[in-house]
């Protein structure tokens, strides 16, 4: 698994992620900045960078989450929902075939490991 950390305006992001895909975007407090960023990480630190200075508003790289069967169905949901659009836990819920689900469906997002790129912060409550 590789790592880098990159600059943000919302902070150092913290990108992690094999030849499998990237695994995990988080960001930290604080972190040393990476100089060299490994191959495998290339594509997506460009795209968060064109994402933050206004060029780009959905990512294609390869990713690679690590959760259950079900967070990776919510995780995957997560990605129709339209740059600047919001959908609440009960319709997302709903798209996934449950609306009983709205707890778990609310877990799932919270636990996403790919910060900015699953947009996990469109979904609101209703």
């Amino acid at each position: 698994m590789e790592t880098a950390f990159i600059k943000t305006p919302l902070g150092v992001a913290k990108i992690a992620g094999d030849e499998n895909g990237i695994s995990v975007i988080s960001i930290l407090e604080e972190g040393e900045i990476t100089n060299a960023i490994p191959e495998v990480l290339k594509e997506a630190v460009q795209q968060l960078h064109d994402y933050f200075v206004g060029n780009r508003n959905e990512f294609d790289f390869k990713m690679n989450p690590s959760g259950t069967e079900f967070q990776q169905r919510v995780w995957q949901e997560l990605l129709h929902i339209p740059f600047g659009k919001t959908m609440s836990y009960l319709d997302l819920s709903k798209k996934l075939g449950d609306v009983k689900a709205i707890r778990a469906v609310a877990s799932a997002n919270g636990k996403n490991p790919l910060w900015i790129v699953v947009p996990c912060h469109r979904v609101i409550g209703t």
